[in-house]
């Protein structure tokens, strides 16, 4: 038998909404694409859509009901009306809600935001934590302004550890986010030239990171990147929210949190790590340094949850990289099986120069092949960044660069001509010059800005495979 996440009088009572039915909510959804049966539909109303125009198909769906701001036109036949919960605004009302399950819960919460490797470390705490009790996690991405709310929303009354990602574009937009999710420990993964676009420097993007700390419960602890350039800052911002800190780096004798060593092995990496004085080896089915330093944050707060470590970094065995996130897939296409690595979601010079490494350090009888699209909110200083990334790509030892869009052409156009794979003008005219070049033991790895829509190389990548596309584990 299936518990209730909320009762309808629950609901009412936690959006000061009113309701004349009677039943039980499953699950919370913003979207009938996505809908289950017996979730509670919330119809929000944006600038370009009205969910509103939904809430009929979501009932006949099998929503048990929906939360509304205003009168629905048409209505089926089975006492629909009896379904619907009444607000003044169902933006607020799903805001209530996620507090209101933030404040019935005991479980021990952790937050986690950065410039990049959120979404991994995120998945790594839920991995982790998952393996010590009952788990509630952002799923995917959920990180912004409504996502954060929906998430916590979604978290069951008995879950002993949540989990949730906070994400920005904007100033100001973190510490709201921190003061609804309330958590015992915050993450920082990292501080580096992302949404450039949107702030006056890199020290902003740390301040504004650092906002996490406002929602801290007392005695809460943030875990913060020791190696970042942007550590004092962090710190002082620490200082100034009175919250206690737990560093994580590589710089043995300074860090907290230490990575003492990582190797890549075929399953994924290797990583010996020291915590608290605890030495600790753990295997990672997922590639690359990034991955090794980001375990070691995660163990971090682990510990400051007061979970077991030893159990945590035992979990980490069955960690694999999300899609779009470095998901690796071996491809048996006619000219021979090559390695795929999906990073289309998102790319920032930092994380371009850790994938570039990654494949680098990859043991290959053929070729290390990057695909990158446009790396987006850089602002003016954009077309240098993506120029800047040559010497790194080189130093890595990758043999091929395929470029698609305005501004990774000006890399295309300071690469070696021996490197130079060729560039297009977006990723769906990048795909003809990619597919037929690539041979067997190549290692391809596709990456850019979700918006410049790299996905598309990586479709036409999995296309040339003989055998079946596995079928993706839930979180993952």
């Amino acid at each position: 038998m299936t518990t209730a996440l909320w009762t309808a009088q629950e609901i009412a009572s936690a959006t000061g909404g009113t309701t004349t039915g009677t039943w039980n909510a499953t699950g919370v959804s913003i979207d009938t694409r996505t809908l289950k049966p017996g979730d509670l539909f919330v119809a929000l109303q944006g600038p370009s859509f009205d969910g509103h125009e939904f809430v009929v198909a979501a009932l006949k769906a099998g929503a048990a009901g929906a939360l509304v701001h205003r009168e629905i036109a048409q209505q089926d036949s089975d006492n629909s009306h009896t379904r619907l919960v009444v607000v003044k605004d169902t933006f607020a009302a799903l805001e209530n809600l996620g507090r209101a399950a933030r404040k019935r819960t005991n479980a021990k919460i952790v937050a986690v935001t950065g410039s990049v490797g959120k979404t991994s470390t995120k998945e790594a705490l839920r991995v982790a934590l998952s393996a010590q009790g009952a788990t509630s996690a952002t799923l995917g991405n959920l990180n912004n302004h409504w996502g954060v709310p929906l998430s916590l929303a979604r978290m069951p009354r008995e879950t002993k550890f949540g989990v949730f990602e906070l994400g920005m574009n904007h100033a100001g937009e973190i510490a709201p986010l921190s003061q609804m999710v309330r958590p015992h420990v915050a993450v920082i993964t990292a501080v580096e030239a992302v949404h450039l676009e949107f702030f006056n420097s890199v020290d902003d993007i740390a301040r504004e990171k650092a906002a996490i700390m406002a929602g801290l419960e007392p005695n809460g602890v943030a875990v913060l990147p020791h190696d970042s350039a942007h550590y004092d800052t962090l710190t002082a911002e620490a200082a100034k929210f009175g919250c206690k800190t737990v560093s994580f780096g590589a710089e043995h004798g300074v860090s907290d949190a230490l990575l003492v060593a990582w190797t890549l092995t075929p399953a994924g990496t290797q990583v010996a790590a020291d915590i608290g004085g605890h030495r600790y080896m753990y295997e990672i089915a997922a590639a690359g340094r990034h991955w090794a330093v980001n375990s070691v944050a995660v163990l971090a707060a682990v510990q400051a949850l007061g979970a077991d470590v030893g159990v945590a970094a035992s979990a980490f065995a069955k960690l694999t990289a999300p899609a779009g996130r470095g998901a690796h897939r071996l491809i048996h296409a006619a000219v021979g099986e090559f390695t795929l690595i999906d990073e289309s979601y998102n790319a920032s010079p930092a994380s371009l120069r850790a994938t570039a490494a990654t494949v680098g350090a990859m043991k290959t009888n053929g070729r290390r092949i990057l695909v990158l699209g446009d790396m987006l909110e850089l602002g003016e200083s954009a077309p240098q960044l993506h120029a800047d990334l040559a010497p790194a790509l080189r130093g890595a030892g990758i043999d091929v660069v395929f470029t698609a869009g305005p501004l990774m052409e000006h890399l295309h156009n300071v690469l070696p001509r021996e490197m130079s794979g060729g560039h297009a003008r977006d990723a769906a005219s990048l795909v003809s010059l990619v597919t037929p070049a690539v041979r067997a033991n190549d290692i391809v790895a596709v990456k850019g800005s979700n918006g410049s829509r790299m996905s598309t190389v990586v479709n036409a990548l999995n296309a040339l495979d003989a055998t079946p596309a596995p079928r993706a584990a839930n979180g993952h």
